[in-house]
């Protein structure tokens, strides 16, 4: 046990120190004089930083430092603020147009004019390159952006005075990029970033090394809300949780976030409760089950396709989770059950999931499942194939996912194939496209809101286009989301709400599982580390002494 303690000790070190050396980082001779480096460590991964190209947590993680927004959201509050905006933006009488004044003499880290003209190739070249792995479902309500002088910007509204849109410009599909750096019709890769040196954000990009090392100095000529703190901040992504763990212990990493285990961070907070300090952030994050239409046992591109027995399936699946199980077991109670589509505490929040499925009363029930499947001439059991990743979604995961293998197999009604893709793998395998029905039957999904608003939670999944991709279309459904989207009346739009979860709970093109709050780790010389009402964190104003 001491050689292997010894053993892991050393590698995690190595490893640390390759990352240094590796080039994809400064040191601290690189930095602004008089002050200290900020690093940060982290087992997220990033797909893209191209803002078209991606619509995942570890990337925009990266975004939001390097990148102006018109909107974005004050610390510690859920409140929206002109970022690089120079008001509030207004409505036209009939709700149709929504104009936003910029503010003048704002520029990009390489000098180039950041005017309305880069707004509006920003939101088009989202919508035009439309990649699988990007946000431009965000965007679905967004007709045309006109931008008719150098500091004013229009959008289009499909739906009327539509109440998510200010939010929308504040979410990944909002970033703002240099149109004289970005391609306006293809993706623009990390070196031509990095060179093209077009950040408007609170830091400029220096170095980057995908999913190894990243390294940021401060954009002083950045006119918007959060300005930075620090002058350089250092990104280190570990391949485990266990490696970061230990960097964040000896500390070799000034600040830890996504994602430890539950076991790690209780491990820090006890015995190491003198060297770090734990810091938790309001909730948000989603974990579910999505299942992919196309090729769900019984799916609509099976040979043996059949939709009533492919909704009997998912059914099936609700009825025998165990949510409390794998919340106390897995995760040490900090990760809660979630019953919902919208999260407990937003509007329209109903746990639907809860009174439908299992006992009731947030149990599994085997005898429902097996009559639901008899009824319905299901063969049992169901051959089920269900991937899963732990190095995005978190280490625990493959507990979690060992935990839901052995619950749907419970009775011998399912026969469950569990497997692990790694993330840059999993994130394109996993979708519908043109070409392609996917990879996974069934496949674990995760979530972090792009904003405080349970449109948040229904228009990714269930509207036409959705970023989820599984092939799912329900007009009903969609429609019900455009409507609430533009219904300014908090009641009536609580009641659209609720019909919608009421429609997808019948469904069940995903399950809900759990809902979860933010944790970083620190140093004790570490201040400033907030997890904001955004559900993002900044770096903007973390200090170390």
């Amino acid at each position: 046990m001491k050689h292997s303690k010894i053993a892991t000790t050393l590698a995690a070190v190595a490893a640390i120190a390759s990352l240094a050396a590796c080039g994809g980082v400064k040191s601290d001779a690189g930095s602004a004089s008089g002050s200290s480096v900020i690093t940060v460590g982290t087992t997220d991964k990033i797909t893209s930083i191209d803002p078209a190209g991606s619509y995942d947590n570890g990337s925009y993680a990266a975004e939001i430092q390097m990148y102006p927004f018109l909107y974005a959201q004050d610390y510690n509050t859920s409140k929206l603020s002109p970022d690089i905006a120079a008001d509030d933006g207004t409505w036209n009488a009939d709700g149709s147009e929504f104009t936003v004044k910029i503010k003048s003499g704002l520029k990009f880290s390489n000098g180039h004019t950041l005017d309305a003209k880069d707004v509006k190739f920003s939101f088009d070249r989202v919508k035009k390159i439309n990649d699988e792995n990007g946000p431009s479902s965000l965007l679905a309500n967004i007709e045309s952006v006109s931008a008719p002088d150098a500091t004013t910007v229009v959008f289009k509204s499909a739906v009327p005075f539509d109440v998510t849109l200010k939010q929308v410009l504040s979410s990944p599909a909002g970033p703002i990029v240099d149109d004289e750096v970005y391609s306006a019709d293809k993706l623009t890769s990390s070196d031509a970033i990095v060179k093209g040196n077009g950040f408007a954000g609170p830091y400029k990009l220096t170095s980057f090394k995908l999913n190894e090392a990243a390294s940021y100095d401060k954009n002083s000529d950045y006119k918007g809300l959060t300005p930075a703190k620090n002058n350089t901040v250092q990104v280190k992504y570990f391949a485990d949780a266990s490696n970061l763990k230990l960097a964040v212990q000896e500390g070799q990493v000034d600040v830890a976030t996504r994602s430890l285990s539950p076991t790690d961070i209780q491990d820090l907070s006890t015995k190491y409760k003198d060297k770090v300090s734990v810091v938790k952030g309001p909730g948000g994050e989603a974990r579910m089950l999505a299942f992919n239409m196309k090729i769900q046992p019984y799916g609509s591109s099976q040979p043996n396709a059949d939709p009533a027995k492919a909704k009997a399936v998912r059914q099936a699946v609700a009825n025998l989770i165990d949510r409390e199980a794998i919340s106390k077991n897995v995760y040490k109670s900090t990760y809660t059950p979630l019953y919902s589509f919208i999260p407990d505490g937003l509007a329209g929040h109903e746990d639907t999931l809860k009174s439908t499925y299992g006992d009731g009363e947030g149990k599994p029930s085997l005898d429902k499942a097996k009559k639901l499947l008899s009824e319905s001439g299901v063969t049992t059991p169901v051959d089920l194939k269900l991937q899963y990743n732990g190095d995005h979604y978190g280490s625990s995961s493959a507990d979690e996912y060992s935990a839901i293998k052995s619950q749907l197999e419970q009775g011998g009604l399912f026969k469950v194939d569990l497997q692990q893709t790694e993330w840059t793998q999993f994130s394109k395998e996993r979708v519908v496209t043109k070409d392609s029905d996917g990879s996974y039957p069934v496949y674990q999904l995760g979530w972090f809101p792009d904003y405080s608003d349970p449109d948040n939670y229904l228009s990714p999944f269930f509207r036409d286009g959705n970023f989820v991709n599984n092939g799912y279309a329900n007009k009903e459904v969609n429609d019900l989301i455009v409507k609430q989207a533009g219904e300014k009346d908090p009641q009536a739009r609580e009641e659209v709400l609720r019909k919608i979860q009421a429609l997808e709970t019948a469904d069940l093109s995903t399950i809900p599982l759990l809902q979860g709050d933010q944790v970083a780790v620190t140093g004790k010389n570490v201040k400033g580390v907030v997890l904001d009402a955004s559900f993002r964190f900044r770096f903007s104003p973390i200090t170390k002494s």
